[in-house]
């Protein structure tokens, strides 16, 4: 039997029978490295070295910065200077979450714990208001996915891990690609709004207002740039920036907002625990299946495939996001960057294009996949939390889907929407 036909063969029937992606990519490599007569130690070591590395640190860190934020009243203040800023508005509320997201998602790095942070407060506000509850979810399911494109982000760091790329320079190109979804996002929600009737706060804009919210919220709106401020500027790394997030998020806490207890802190750290071991068993058995499939040349088949159909580029991105986007319907996301960055990754940049670009492509595509079925994690947060269908809520958000996979085109013909800021910065 050939050993590719074994590693994918076992992948895809262990996957089919519904066993978790990490047990699927585990066992199929174990299949292969025992059909090779390989010791299994093999796996021992790619677990071990698949971790070593200083990056990775931040994948924790940020986690448990951006768990540590909801027990420090930091969500709730940065939701309230959204809705002052976008509650007036027709769609008023719908539009301050997806604004909310983009606040929260510039501290989490998740888009599963932005959908979550976010849904708790705006879904049932949204819902008072008189929203459809699959249309409150839906919004909210949809923007949460923000939380991995704008930066800081936790699929840009496994990229830059397994891609050997700048994580900085991929915060960097992630901020203007982030703001385009999330206005394409906010212009849908003001048509679909206008059209269902759903109108706004019932205020008028007021300065007083704003500048209210805004001095309530101005520790938690320092915390995204006081992250961002220090990596832009090469104060310090990701990494760095990741354990500065923490001690801040513990400072404003416990020291000026005053909310933030021991009950929270034990919850934030359970959470990052669990969290933090479920992406790193992913990582490692995604990272034996990935040089099983760089030892027998996956990746050069794959490129080579592709470029004897057509050497235009633009339709091989087409072809590649369209992939992209039907396999975040399936697969995990970190899963996704770890097993297809290898096989990719080559391929595009043999074509000429940038891989911090190609790097921001592939995380967008994956930000889509939290809102499809049948993985879809955000559509579950957000159901639980309304006590709605998944159903009701997969058909509220295809509009959202439909946008945001545009903007994914026009990201990717467009390279300086990624690459503009980091070139301007020095990076």
């Amino acid at each position: 039997m050939n050993v590719v036909t074994l590693l994918f063969g076992s992948f895809g029937l262990l996957l089919f029978m519904g066993a978790p992606i990490t047990l699927a990519l585990g066992v199929a490599s174990m299949a292969a490295l025992y059909f090779l007569g390989n010791d299994l130690v093999y796996l021992v070591q790619v677990a071990y070295t698949s971790v070593d590395s200083f990056p990775i640190m931040a994948l924790p860190a940020f986690i448990l910065a951006g768990a540590l934020m909801e027990y420090a009243g930091i969500s709730k203040r940065l939701v309230k200077v959204a809705e002052a800023i976008a509650g007036p508005a027709t769609g008023g509320l719908a539009s301050a979450t997806v604004l909310a997201c983009l606040f929260f998602g510039a501290i989490s790095g998740s888009g599963p714990a932005t959908t979550a942070a976010v849904g708790m407060l705006m879904i049932p506000a949204m819902i008072r208001r008189g929203y459809d509850k699959g249309y409150a979810s839906a919004i909210t399911a949809s923007s949460g996915g923000l939380g991995v494109v704008i930066p800081p982000s936790i699929p840009m760091v496994i990229y830059g891990v397994s891609g050997n790329q700048s994580i900085a320079k991929l915060f960097i190109a992630g901020f203007i690609p982030g703001l385009l979804i999330a206005g394409t996002l906010m212009l849908v929600n003001h048509q679909r709004c206008r059209k269902r009737g759903y109108r706004g706060s019932g205020h008028t804009w007021s300065g007083k207002d704003i500048l209210k919210a805004l001095r309530e919220g101005f520790w938690s709106l320092m915390a995204p740039m006081v992250i961002l401020g220090g990596i832009y500027s090469g104060f310090f790394t990701p990494t760095e920036a990741a354990v500065v997030a923490i001690f801040y998020t513990l400072f404003v806490g416990i020291f000026i907002h005053k909310e933030l207890r021991w009950e929270g802190g034990a919850k934030s750290l359970e959470a990052c625990t669990w969290l933090t071991g479920r992406v790193l068993l992913i990582m490692f058995t995604a990272r034996a299946f990935g040089r099983l499939l760089v030892q027998y040349r996956i990746p050069e088949i794959v490129a080579n495939a592709l470029l004897a159909m057509t050497s235009n580029v633009y339709l091989i991105l087409a072809l590649i996001i369209i992939f992209l986007i039907f396999v975040g319907m399936f697969m995990e996301t970190l899963a996704t960057i770890m097993i297809l960055t290898p096989v990719l990754l080559p391929v595009m940049t043999q074509l000429g294009v940038d891989p911090i670009h190609f790097g921001i492509i592939l995380v967008c595509c994956c930000e889509i996949g939290f809102e499809t079925p049948p993985l879809g994690e955000n559509l579950f947060i957000a159901s639980g939390i309304a006590n709605t269908s998944i159903e009701d809520i997969s058909l509220q958000a295809i509009p959202f889907s439909i946008v945001q996979i545009l903007a994914v085109f026009v990201i990717a013909y467009v390279p300086q929407i990624s690459l503009w800021l980091p070139t301007l910065l020095g990076y």
